[in-house]
């Protein structure tokens, strides 16, 4: 099991792909807040529920001064496949190594329809100008999240 990130935490430094093939680092967003969200993959329903909720706030995310990023272990071509489908505009990354779910403890052992087994931990962190980690949410719910979200960043 992966160590989970706690509030004041260094944030893991990343540089991934995305579903255009540009590569996307963390430390590149310097600055300003990023959201970093990670899903266990695309097209699926919750996924594509939290990936809609994400796109719908996206415009007024950034306007209070976030960036968000989707990350899971999905190829890029799979991704892009997944923005066209559902019409995201949001930034989304391939983790296939899955090391930057694992640095961030979003990945690991979970249960799922009452079983434990390894895998994707639907989880969100919200990582402040500096690089820390200012939020750290783990197996939060795909329906609902994004406004839960917004009122606990005091948006709403």
């Amino acid at each position: 099991m992966s160590q989970r990130l706690s509030p004041g935490d260094a944030a893991p430094e990343f540089t991934l792909t995305s579903d255009t093939g540009e590569e996307v680092s963390l430390a590149d967003l310097r600055g300003r807040r990023v959201i970093v969200y990670f899903y266990p993959a695309a097209m699926t329903p919750g996924c594509t529920k939290q990936a809609c909720d994400f796109t719908e706030s996206l415009d007024s995310l950034r306007g209070a001064g976030y960036e968000v990023l989707g990350i899971s272990k999905d190829k890029p071509a799979k991704l892009a496949k997944f923005r066209e489908r559902d019409a995201l505009t949001l930034t989304l990354l391939s983790d296939e190594s899955l090391e930057v779910h694992k640095a961030y403890g979003a990945y690991g052992t979970k249960k799922l329809y009452g079983k434990e087994v390894e895998g994707v931990i639907r989880s969100t962190f919200v990582v402040d100008e500096d690089g820390k980690v200012e939020v750290a949410q783990y197996n939060v719910k795909a329906t609902g999240h994004v406004a839960k979200l917004r009122r606990d960043l005091g948006l709403d």
